[in-house]
């Protein structure tokens, strides 16, 4: 029996188990840093299993490693555990149990197919040489701040040195059975900004006597959407959405504030490093030519997601091993959501994967998106994702050094 025979036979054993764990870990979510039950049953599970197991990394992050029989590389890979302030519509007989969150984007997927990735790989421990770092992260939804900085700061890279990562995505845009892989960017910057625009107060039936922050502020919004379309090359992928206007006291007084929080995505670092100053510019031009002003405060926050190439070439092969050619399909056009896995891909050779989670027979339209009430991943890909987390890790050992032991 092959390698990749054997790690798909043991997936396939402990699907039931990964299928629990996800269930268990549904029933109980928790936002940001806040995973401390999940956390926990994550650390038990793994010392269950016979790993070294560190807790607390990073606030409430948990990591294991698996040693091989010899010393050699290390390979890291890494899920994330928060939910999001989502009221639950799905009607599972494992629901949510705590009001107002729940896990609408995979995360309790992604950490219990992490975990039979650990179970899969600790029945290889023998034949292994080199080292396995299982990251369990908080806060992946906490932009712009992330949970990853907060573990990379705790050592998590270190001791011992990780030499490349993996992590994967369920993605409701492809069906089951389908894995994507992009070399180069595949996830957006999710940079944060707050424009507050400021006009002066009057009565709303004599207008000329103060500065109306309201009509200033939708000529701000309205021309803001020029940075994109006039000042970036129309093959270049940028974003800038609003989502709050928030001012005024009363409908007949004019708005001496108007406060609008967006964000703006893009791809290109160049774009990322110029577009701020551009918004800033024209948005301070509009309010004074219009009698008022404006601040702005942007924060940097996720750095695209970029797939290293040479990672990208192994991890696909590994794809293949796992659900043969067929199983892998290629990501013309990466999106522009972000994720926090760009701090370790930025350090380290990392491949970020969309995992199918669509279930045969159902058209993209008609099932619940990320971020949904109703979303649900497809149970039978779970299998899937954690032969293919344990088959990366197994073939990066190999390409840089480790691998099968004689």
């Amino acid at each position: 029996m092959s390698v990749s025979e054997n790690i798909m036979r043991l997936a396939r054993e402990h699907d039931f188990r990964i299928r629990e764990d996800r269930r268990v870990i549904h029933r109980r979510p928790g936002v940001g840093m806040e995973v401390e039950e999940t956390a926990s049953f994550v650390a038990k599970t793994l010392e269950e299993i016979g790993l070294d197991v560190r807790r607390g990394v990073g606030g409430t992050g948990v990591v294991a490693l698996l040693e091989g029989r010899e010393a050699g590389p290390v390979v890291g890979l890494r899920a994330d555990m928060d939910a999001l302030q989502i009221q639950e519509q799905t009607g599972l007989p494992f629901a949510s149990e705590i009001p107002g969150i729940m896990h609408a984007c995979g995360h309790d997927a992604h950490t219990a197919m992490l975990l039979g990735a650990a179970r899969v790989l600790s029945a290889l421990k023998g034949t292994i040489r080199g080292a396995v770092k299982f990251v369990f992260q908080p806060a992946e939804e906490c932009a712009p701040t992330g949970g990853a900085p907060a573990m990379i700061a705790d050592g998590v890279l270190e001791n011992p040195t990780v030499d490349a990562m993996v992590a994967l995505h369920v993605w409701p845009d492809l069906p089951t059975g389908k894995v994507g892989i992009k070399t180069g960017p595949i996830m957006g910057a999710s940079d944060r900004l707050d424009l507050i625009v400021r006009g002066r107060s009057a009565h709303g039936s004599t207008p000329e006597q103060g500065v109306d922050a309201v009509v200033v502020a939708a000529q701000v919004i309205t021309a803001l959407q020029t940075v994109v379309s006039r000042s970036v090359n129309a093959t270049e992928a940028v974003v800038l959405t609003f989502g709050t206007v928030h001012g005024g006291y009363r409908y007949n007084v004019l708005a001496d504030e108007v406060r609008l929080e967006g964000t703006l995505r893009t791809l290109n670092p160049n774009i990322r490093d110029v577009l701020p100053g551009k918004i800033d510019a024209l948005a301070r031009g509009i309010c004074r030519g219009m009698g008022g002003d404006c601040e702005m405060h942007y924060e940097r926050g996720y750095a695209p997601t970029i797939n290293h190439p040479e990672t990208v070439s192994v991890v696909r092969e590994s794809i293949a091993n796992i659900l043969g050619e067929r199983g892998i399909l290629e990501i013309e056009k990466p999106t522009l959501g972000g994720e926090d896995f760009s701090f370790f891909a930025s350090r380290v050779p990392s491949v970020f994967l969309w995992l199918g989670c669509r279930p045969e027979g159902i058209a993209p339209e008609d099932f619940p998106p990320l971020h949904n009430p109703r979303f649900t991943p497809d149970e039978s890909c779970f299998s899937i994702g954690a032969a293919v987390l344990a088959q990366a890790a197994w073939d990066l050992l190999k390409k840089l050094g480790g691998g099968i032991s004689a």
